[in-house]
């Protein structure tokens, strides 16, 4: 009976959803690389300077008057997070949306029928071309923000993130590692409208939306300034290691390591993204003996872990998000993931013998192991990037086991390494400028700051007369406020209140035009 009353209304519903779309206009949004190459039905990738050329095609079902037609590319991210407040039974909620890019596409008004009206059963057709940009407009980010650092990885394209009907490898869908807390999307959209003859307001006739995933190339960034005490990341440790229970120490093991190159995302649309995304770690031991005789302990093994930080906040984040932020800020969340990645066995690893030197006086030994890093090809990773609302970073854990007689467990140390993940520029993209256009741009801003400039004051024909004036009576008020100051030259400006209105030289910004403003 329960599930009959389900049926029966979810039909209704559906009944009363076809009536109200009846009379709406059929909008379609086709891209031009639908034509290329077989994606199994998945939603294809694109990358910085990828054109995406299509058509939006309407039909509609009966006339259907309308005023305006507008297509544009929008980015944009949805977050929440939930916590729970001192009343243990409310369950406090914060959400946050932002729009951060939107392309607007010209339509010419010669394509719209005239007059504003979609005749029934004949389609209508704009073509439309947007080209991912290399970053965002100052705009997307106006909040306050701790550093310029900061700001300007806020300015940088995010990727898609947070749709499980996006992330593939063309040929299945991959989980990204993102929490249901946090999405960032783009879209073509489609939006007819007209005006209400009632009140004027602004109504939609028919809209239609068409995802797109961008994958943006990203530069790998310089290695992070790892302080010691870091809440995150450790890049030394030490440890002394027993010769038994009751035996006393056989000396002491430091390994290190610092931040690995970063890892390189292939571009989407490579015909080798196939292969395995790697890099390579570089770990150093050193054993120092307690006594000259004792010899450096057997290595066991050397296990590698991935940890994916999601960090998701319902406010502008004004600075590089933290585990201790996560905690301590209420409307900021954390997601972690871990991924394991490799375990070697480095047994056969060699110590090297440093005998002793003037300046440390006693025997060392040092060795050294490779560690190769490779990305899981059954997830999908997106580069390292911090926006506003959104941010994903990546942390490289490296285990390392000793082998030591008469313990009853091997001692291990763990070392956590701040990881990046870039993004290949795609190889068909046309920079917007050209080198030799930006090395020509470089030359003449440079030629330009050393161009002498004059610092003496005005021509005589320029200046007023100030004592004269001065020896002159107050006008009245009215007066006074009517009368025009003489037109100064070109490239000069009054300053109100200083300098008794002399005009002074305002030299134009360094590589602008005075008539950009």
């Amino acid at each position: 009976m329960y599930t009959e009353s389900i049926a029966s209304g979810n039909s209704v519903a559906s009944q009363i959803l076809a009536v109200r779309q009846s009379g709406k206009p059929t909008i379609n949004v086709s891209l031009n690389d639908d034509q290329q190459g077989n994606y199994g039905g998945y939603v294809r990738s694109y990358t910085t300077l990828d054109r995406l050329d299509g058509e939006v095609s309407v039909t509609a079902p009966q006339d259907t008057r309308f005023d305006d037609v507008q297509i544009t590319f929008e980015g944009f991210a949805k977050t929440f997070v939930e916590r729970l407040t001192p009343a243990a039974t409310v369950n406090a909620r914060t959400e946050a949306f932002q729009i951060f890019l939107k392309l607007n596409q010209p339509i010419d008004d010669a394509t719209l029928p005239q007059p504003r009206v979609l005749e029934a059963g004949c389609t209508y057709r704009f073509p439309f071309t947007f080209v991912v940009p290399e970053q965002l407009l100052p705009r997307a980010c106006l909040h306050n923000c701790e550093s310029n650092q900061v700001h300007d990885a806020h300015l940088r394209l995010p990727p898609s993130l947070g749709d499980p009907n996006l992330a593939s490898n063309g040929n299945c869908l991959l989980d990204d590692l993102a929490p249901a807390m946090s999405k960032i999307s783009y879209a073509v959209k489609v939006l007819i409208t007209r005006n209400r003859n009632s009140d004027g307001k602004q109504t939609t006739v028919g809209d239609k939306s068409r995802k797109i995933r961008v994958i943006p190339s990203t530069e790998e960034q310089p290695p992070m300034n790892i302080y010691e005490g870091d809440e995150q990341y450790i890049l030394q440790r030490e440890k002394d290691i027993k010769k038994g229970i009751f035996k006393g120490k056989l000396g002491r093991l430091t390994m290190s390591a610092s931040q690995p190159k970063s890892l390189l995302l292939p571009p989407p649309q490579a015909t080798g993204a196939a292969c395995a995304t790697t890099t390579m770690a570089t770990v150093n031991l050193r054993f120092d003996p307690s006594e000259r005789s004792s010899q450096p302990p057997k290595l066991g093994s050397l296990r590698s872990k991935m940890k994916v930080a999601t960090y998701f906040s319902s406010r502008p984040m004004k600075d590089f998000p933290t585990k201790s932020s996560a905690i301590t800020d209420y409307k900021r969340g954390l997601f972690v993931d871990s991924i394991p990645l490799s375990s070697r066995c480095i047994e056969s690893a060699q110590w090297e013998k440093h005998d002793p030197s003037t300046s440390t006086g006693k025997t060392f030994y040092t060795a050294k192991v490779l560690v190769p890093i490779t990305l899981p090809k059954n997830k999908s990773f997106t580069p390292t990037f911090h926006s506003c609302l959104v941010a994903r970073i990546y942390q490289l854990d490296l285990t390392l086991s000793v082998q030591a007689p008469g313990v009853m467990t091997d001692p291990t140390i763990q070392l956590k390494l701040p990881l990046q993940i870039s993004a290949a520029r795609s190889l068909s993209a046309t920079p917007i400028i050209s080198a030799s256009e930006q090395e020509a741009i470089a030359a003449r801003e440079a030629e330009h700051y050393f161009e002498p400039r004059s610092i003496a004051p005005p021509s005589p024909e320029y200046v007023e007369n100030i004592d004269t004036r001065e020896e002159q009576a107050p006008l009245p008020l009215d007066q006074t406020s009517a009368a025009a100051p003489s037109a100064p030259p070109p490239g000069y400006s009054f300053f109100a209140g200083a300098s008794h209105g002399v005009p002074v030289r305002i030299p134009s910004p360094l590589g602008v035009s005075p008539v950009c403003g």
